[in-house]
């Protein structure tokens, strides 16, 4: 009897053991999870300031005088972006971004290093994510408008005979097109983030 019950008390032992250790496992996965996915927040943050910072500097130094022939006569060509509404709304919008990403990533960054989750609560989750949200579709609004003046510029417009005037201003509709792809990998990057923000707002459930 004493054999026996000594028996069941080791097992009992072993198996509280066992719960401990699958405890510690599943904290330290959980832990390390959370840990990537703050890692990567902060690294989407800084890339999606890198990139708005690029697209708003193509845009503003996006100017060019030069010269054309049409109908034989030749004519001078003066291009500028503040000269069009849409890409004054796509600086705006990208600056804005830049405004946003830069608090993100300080407010991530310092939580980051001091080892506190970067989205703390299921509230700053949702700020985070409706942010996101709001911020990666402006992009997308003003890289579209900003590519239909790129477009007019290399079609010309319909109905009109006019040429292609980015054979005469290169340099700006070159300036003009990197912006757009810059500010649509922006919008992607905000994507990213949301999805992030979608993980965190689930582990609350």
């Amino acid at each position: 009897m004493a054999k026996a019950a000594e028996q069941k008390q080791k097992s009992t032992v072993v198996t509280e053991e066992k719960k401990l250790d699958i405890r510690d496992v599943v904290h330290t996965a959980t832990t390390y999870g959370r840990r990537r996915n703050d890692v990567a927040m902060v690294a989407l943050r800084a890339m999606c300031m890198a990139v708005s910072v690029v697209a708003v500097t193509l845009t503003v130094t996006a100017r060019e005088t030069s010269m054309t022939t049409l109908y034989g006569f030749e004519f001078q060509l003066h291009a500028v972006w503040s000269l069009s509404d849409s890409l004054i709304y796509l600086v705006v919008v990208s600056s804005a971004t830049v405004l946003y990403s830069l608090v993100q990533l300080i407010t991530s960054g310092t939580r980051l290093m001091k080892r506190s989750p970067v989205i703390p609560t299921r509230t700053q989750a949702w700020f985070c994510f409706i942010a996101d949200q709001i911020f990666g579709y402006a992009m997308v609004s003003g890289g579209s408008a900003a590519l239909g003046v790129t477009n007019m510029n290399r079609t010309g417009i319909r109905h009109m005979p006019l040429p292609n005037f980015c054979k005469s201003l290169g340099f700006f509709c070159d300036h003009l097109a990197f912006s757009v792809v810059f500010s649509l990998f922006a919008f992607l990057l905000l994507a990213a983030s949301s999805v992030l923000d979608v993980l965190r707002l689930s582990r609350d459930r």
